[in-house]
């Protein structure tokens, strides 16, 4: 077994399963000034004291353990989870990780230090040399896909293109499919309010997204693939089991719903890389940090879905 870890302990340790290194997890604490490191702590002992949790895969901790005052972020802690990332992704790259799952930071001290992307899932794409990804959400009975993500609001009408919805449902359906999926059912919501209700509160339904949906339509006759339809129903409807996702148009259009529906299991998937990367849909909460209250659901719901699609990727080579 592992050794104990505890919120301040949490040292580069790997589970000793008798497996290959192929299903090897890395986990960060995030900024761990913030809930990661007791977070990951919980989770640890989780996975101990069950191990049948990983479907057969091993974990390591990426990162030192440091001291710090929770609640309390520096340039720092800052620094080290910037630091954290670059091993983490370079182990990943090299192929001795076979998913990382990353904990919370905070991108505006990240930023100050030096952090040159709008979020992690930025920094995965670019690191991996990948153009073609996206940020995908799931939990409960929801998942989101966002076709623009992390960008003002006022940016996102200028920003849609139908080439881009294609390109992210393209992705949805593969992910879709790596759940075990075959026919994926998938809803495009539309951009403004009752899917511009025919041109009267929008055209980008008009002009953007039907294009987008007549050409994911062609390119997967398998899927079955409706839109753009209204924002205000769409959710609900997914919930109750019309469909297998929805494809969104931007970040919260996607994120409110699925927070509100699976908050304390919400988990955070970067499409399109070389290897699988999933966090826990949550921050830092410094407000929280150190006070032992923090669930780990979300990450263990992001450790567990990243063993499952490293098992669904081997399954499909085999």
């Amino acid at each position: 077994m592992n050794q104990q870890v505890n919120s301040c302990n949490l040292q580069p340790v790997t589970c000793n399963l008798p497996l290959s290194s192929d299903g090897i997890i890395g986990l960060t604490a995030g900024d761990r000034a913030g809930v990661g490191p007791e977070v990951l702590a919980a989770v640890v002992k989780r996975l101990e004291a069950d191990p049948e949790l990983l479907s057969g895969c091993r974990w390591k901790i990426i990162g030192e353990a440091t001291a710090v005052t929770p609640g309390h972020p520096t340039r720092a802690t800052a620094q080290e989870a910037i630091e954290t990332l670059e091993e983490a992704v370079a182990q990943a790259m090299k192929g001795t990780l076979a998913a990382v799952v990353t904990g919370p930071v905070c991108k505006k001290r990240l930023h100050k230090e030096g952090f040159a992307f709008p979020g992690q899932t930025e920094f995965f794409a670019a690191r991996a040399g990948v153009e073609n990804f996206a940020m995908l959400l799931t939990g409960g009975s929801l998942t989101v896909a966002l076709v623009t993500a992390h960008i003002p609001l006022r940016e996102v009408a200028t920003s849609l293109k139908a080439e881009e919805i294609v390109r992210v449902g393209n992705l949805l359906v593969k992910f879709l499919k790596r759940r075990g999926i075959a026919q994926p059912r998938i809803a495009v919501a539309g951009l403004n309010p009752h899917a511009g209700e025919e041109g009267d509160l929008g055209h980008e339904e008009i002009t953007t997204v039907a294009p987008a949906v007549a050409a994911l339509i062609q390119t997967h006759p398998e899927a079955m693939m409706v839109g753009p339809v209204s924002p205000d129903t769409i959710f609900w409807r997914a919930v109750q089991g019309e469909f297998d996702a929805v494809l969104c148009m931007y970040h919260d259009q996607g994120l409110v719903p699925l927070k509100l529906h699976a908050f304390h299991e919400g988990v955070n998937v970067t499409l399109g890389l070389p290897f699988v990367r999933t966090s826990p849909d949550h921050g830092t909460a410094y407000d929280i940090a150190g006070k032992g209250i923090a669930s780990c659901e979300s990450y263990l719901a992001a450790v567990r879905l990243a063993a499952k699609l490293i098992s669904k990727k081997e399954s499909s080579q085999g």
